[in-house]
C-alpha cells in the first residue's frame, strides 16, 4: 500500500512536467517569466511595490504572447502593465504606446 500512495503522489507532478504548464507554450513566456522580468525593471528603477501579478491574455503583439500585469505599489495604488517578452527582450506597453492587453472575452 505504501508504495502505491508513493507512486499516486508522484503522479501529478511529474504529470505535469512532462506535459508542462498549462501557463506556458514551446515557443512562448510563462506569466512566471514575464512577472519576474517586470519586478526585475521596478527594483531596477528603485520603485517600491507590494505584489506583481501577471496573466496571459488573448492577444499578441508583433507575434509575441501579450501579458497582463497587475502591479500593487501600496494604499492600494494598482498599476495595469501589458507586456511581454519580445525575442527574449521585456517591452511593456510604456515603450510600446500601441500594445494593448485589455479585457479578454469572458473575464469580468
Amino acid at each position: 500500500m505504501r508504495c502505491a500512495a508513493l507512486l499516486q503522489a508522484l503522479a501529478v507532478p511529474l504529470l505535469v512536467v512532462a506535459c508542462g504548464s498549462s501557463d506556458s507554450t514551446s515557443a512562448g513566456a510563462s506569466s512566471d517569466e514575464v512577472r519576474a522580468a517586470l519586478e526585475a525593471r521596478l527594483l531596477g528603477k528603485k520603485l517600491s511595490y507590494r505584489w506583481v501579478v501577471c496573466l496571459r491574455t488573448e492577444r499578441s503583439f508583433a507575434g509575441s504572447q501579450i501579458f497582463r500585469c497587475n502591479v500593487n505599489f501600496g494604499e492600494p495604488h494598482i498599476v495595469r502593465y501589458c507586456a511581454t517578452l519580445e525575442a527574449g527582450q521585456f517591452v511593456t506597453n510604456r515603450e510600446q504606446p500601441e500594445m494593448r492587453c485589455g479585457r479578454d472575452p469572458g473575464q469580468t
